[in-house]
């Protein structure tokens, strides 16, 4: 909340958080009992609900970690419909993972994840030493996987069944882009 940073896309905007944002992604997040977005993303994991008072202290403890922000709103259409993120896996090592969160499910399968994931990978290995992006994923999130793939991502590892989530087992699935690989890409 410190920077007012804009990166546009074609329909997709991200942009820095802005205090104003705040309970507006906080209703997105924890204004419903059982969101549809949490099936997707990491179900096997429970959303425990925050009092708004803890959010926002969260949230500005989160944005103020790194030199280049770790979370950015993705707006369309003057409406905030996610988030993208990073951290980091290993920062000696520079092993950086993203994630993304559509939390209105209007917006899903239309392309504004790849949209937004673009914007932000190219974001990342400008501003950012690293060599390579990761995504971890579950095997049951088939649209993230595509959306990976889509954007040239490599299947790097497959952790077979340690994922459990309604009785079933899943995989976690792991994929990663380098730079050069990124840097062609936009080449072909």
């Amino acid at each position: 909340m410190i920077n007012n940073k804009v990166l546009q896309e074609k329909r997709v905007i991200l942009r820095s958080i802005q205090e104003s944002d705040l309970p507006i992604l906080w209703s997105l997040i924890y204004g419903e009992e059982n969101p549809e977005w949490k099936e997707w993303d990491a179900p096997y994991f429970p959303l425990e609900k925050m009092e708004y008072d803890d959010f926002k202290s969260h949230v500005h403890q989160q944005l103020q970690i790194n030199d280049v922000e770790s979370r950015y709103i993705i707006e369309v259409d003057e409406k905030i419909i996610g988030t993208v993120s990073y951290y980091w896996e290993h920062k000696p090592s520079n092993w950086l993972e993203i994630g993304i969160v559509i939390y209105d499910p209007a917006y899903w399968s239309g392309g504004y994840g790849t949209e937004a994931l673009t914007k932000w990978i190219d974001y990342l290995f400008t501003n950012l030493s690293i060599v390579r992006v990761g995504l971890t994923t579950w095997s049951g999130n088939l649209r993230m996987m595509r959306v990976a793939e889509k954007l040239g991502m490599q299947l790097e590892g497959r952790l077979r069944k340690c994922r459990l989530y309604n009785g079933t087992y899943y995989d976690s699935i792991r994929m990663g882009i380098l730079r050069e690989e990124w840097e062609a890409k936009d080449k072909i």
